[in-house]
């Protein structure tokens, strides 16, 4: 069942999907040649506790990180360590943070110094197929135009997308109904009412869509190692117009 959520709650997850928003903000600003994914973590631990919240994926199922800190190769689910970030390298930052009840998350990929030019547009695209897949949470469009507008932008400009993994709702549960893939025909599913609250997340690849999860039982990587991409809101669908939650407070 899709929760729709009243006026009230909507009004706790905008305070807490701005927080998260703001602080994976200032994590991702820390990103540079020669940082640690340790030390991206320890960062964001630190100014959760500052706002009074808990970092989200500390401990879900199992996992030991604050954040997931994924590089190159690296689609989702990345643990933070010893991994020292390189000029070169594409670095996706996936933050969640529960605040009074309600949960807020978002992710964005950060290009380091000098990229490759292919990377970089892989990039921007996927920036493209979020705006793209925001676009159509609107009251009245059906669950699947969000998915297919992913594929359209992404294929488009010949990438491909991850199938593995989806986006999906939220609220007092950082995973709620329903799954969100980023892939499929318009026009399908559940019709969208002002209200829901969805993490919509597109993971494009440059090259196969295809992945794998490492040894350790969380990394997921590109098949072929080529670099994936990867970047998320939280948002309310509307009437005419979706609203993103996950917006940085004003401020360095």
């Amino acid at each position: 069942m899709i929760i729709v959520k009243k006026p009230a709650e909507l009004e706790a997850m905008r305070v807490s999907a701005r927080k998260t928003a703001t602080i994976l903000k200032k994590v991702a600003a820390m990103v540079a040649p020669g940082v640690t994914t340790r030390e991206l973590d320890d960062y964001a631990a630190e100014l959760a506790l500052k706002e009074g919240g808990r970092c989200a994926f500390y401990g879900y199922h199992g996992f030991s990180g604050h954040i997931c800190a994924s590089i190159n190769e690296e689609v989702v689910h990345g643990i933070p360590g010893r991994r020292v970030i390189r000029n070169g390298d594409v670095v996706s930052i996936d933050f969640g943070l529960v605040y009074n009840g309600f949960v807020g998350d978002t992710a964005t990929t950060v290009a380091v110094g000098e990229v490759d030019p292919a990377w970089r547009r892989l990039l921007d695209v996927t920036q493209e197929c979020l705006d793209a897949a925001i676009a159509k949470a609107v009251e009245g469009n059906r669950l699947s135009d969000i998915s297919n507008a992913v594929q359209v932008v992404a294929e488009g400009a010949g990438f491909s997308v991850v199938r593995e993994f989806v986006g999906h709702g939220i609220g007092r549960e950082l995973h709620e109904d329903p799954q969100i893939p980023n892939f499929g025909p318009p026009g399908r599913g559940p019709v969208l009412k002002a209200g829901m609250t969805f993490a919509i997340e597109p993971m494009i690849n440059l090259g196969v869509h295809r992945t794998e999860t490492l040894q350790d039982g969380w990394t997921v990587v590109t098949q072929d190692r080529q670099p994936s991409a990867h970047f998320e809101h939280t948002v309310a669908v509307g009437q005419g117009r979706a609203e993103i939650l996950t917006v940085p407070e004003e401020g360095p």
